[in-house]
């Protein structure tokens, strides 16, 4: 098996257990009595290792070691997920889930930039859109068999079993994590984040983000309000969208490598996502389902080519801090969206966070649209 094949494969295995948790875990927070405002502060300290720890953590990867970090960061994550499953303990759950996100953190910046530094050739919108294939259809699976395991069993297993996952996969990581490290200067860094190109691009990632939040926060509670749906049919909303988004950036991979292409197509599938967040929240649960399909398609699409914009952003050697950077950019949206959107769930009413959201989303087409006609990635 080749290591490009093992990077997927690994991407596939983190993604079943730490991202699908994220839409699920509101249920269980709610069920044990937390309220909003603590499952916002949860949720944001999830994005607060990231934020602290992506260009380190990026350094290290360009000049050190990224088999090690990840092998640390899978038993880190098996430890942390068997703790979440003994306590219901409101601090303690928050130190957990601070450390999932430095574990987590650890894996992203990693994985992202093994790809990264990947030099096989082909066509990189090909490249990039499996990549994200592979990360959104471990979420969708993830998300589906979470649900489904949670409505016949409880939570506790599904915690069991999502630290197991993370043993294998430790267990059977090969092929990964060999490249040539360089010295890379402070300066080097400093060049390629402190330019208009790069600081404009990441204000448009950071406000694309903050949807996460409420996603993270209030979707499935939402969603059980709203249609009165059980914890088997919330894994059905909500997964099988998800495994369009994962179409949505394998279908990318279709495009030319053309950044006009891919400009043009990236403000569409921004504005599809806004559009369907918006209109998800109608009380039919028919059209909201196929509003979901709309927005998750248009993340998929999104996704892939953000992704191929980093990677045009940055030269090859210095590209894990770089766009480690730009991760804690749009782990700090997820962070702040968390926070802003469950206040404002929890307080006034579960569907404004996604018709704000979506809102933010439209208006960032308008950013994008002005910002790709200044620069080009």
């Amino acid at each position: 098996m080749t290591a490009i094949s093992n990077i997927h494969r690994l991407n596939f295995s983190r993604k079943f257990t730490v991202n699908s948790l994220f839409f699920l875990i509101p249920l269980y927070f709610v069920k044990i009595g937390l309220s909003g405002v603590q499952i916002g502060t949860i949720v944001s300290l999830y994005g607060l290792a990231p934020l602290l720890f992506s260009f380190p953590m990026g350094w290290i990867n360009d000049r050190l070691s990224i088999k090690a970090i990840i092998r640390i960061a899978l038993i880190g994550l098996a430890v942390l997920f068997t703790g979440l499953a003994l306590t219901q303990e409101f601090l303690i759950l928050a130190a957990i889930f601070l450390l999932i996100g430095l574990a987590n953190n650890a894996l992203d910046v990693s994985v992202n930039s093994l790809y990264y530094k990947d030099e096989t050739p082909g066509n990189n919108t090909m490249k990039y859109s499996r990549y994200v294939f592979w990360l959104s259809l471990g979420v969708a699976t993830g998300t589906a068999g979470g649900g489904v395991l949670a409505h016949i069993s409880r939570f506790q297993t599904v915690f069991f079993v999502y630290a197991a996952i993370m043993l294998l996969a430790n267990l059977t990581l090969t092929g990964v994590g060999r490249g040539t490290f360089e010295n890379i200067s402070v300066k080097e860094y400093r060049f390629n984040l402190v330019n208009p190109k790069t600081l404009l691009f990441a204000v448009m990632i950071f406000v694309l983000s903050l949807h996460w939040g409420a996603e993270g926060t209030v979707y499935s509670p939402f969603l059980r309000e709203r249609f009165g749906l059980n914890a088997f049919q919330l894994s059905l909303y909500i997964s099988i969208p998800l495994f369009f988004l994962s179409l949505g950036a394998l279908w990318s991979g279709r495009l030319k490598d053309r950044p006009e292409t891919n400009r043009r197509t990236f403000l569409i599938a921004l504005s599809l996502s806004g559009m369907g967040h918006i209109l998800m929240v109608v009380p039919n649960v028919a059209i909201s389902f196929f509003f979901r399909l709309v927005h998750e398609v248009g993340d998929g699409i999104m996704g892939a080519l953000i992704v191929l914009f980093i990677s045009r952003l940055f030269e090859k050697r210095s590209i894990g801090g770089s766009s480690g950077i730009l991760l804690a950019v749009m782990t700090t949206g997820h962070m702040v969206g968390a926070l802003v959107f469950s206040t404002i769930g929890y307080s006034i009413g579960l569907l404004y966070p996604f018709v704000l959201s979506g809102g933010l989303l439209l208006l960032n087409a308008v950013y994008g649209w002005f910002l790709f006609r200044r620069l080009q990635y």
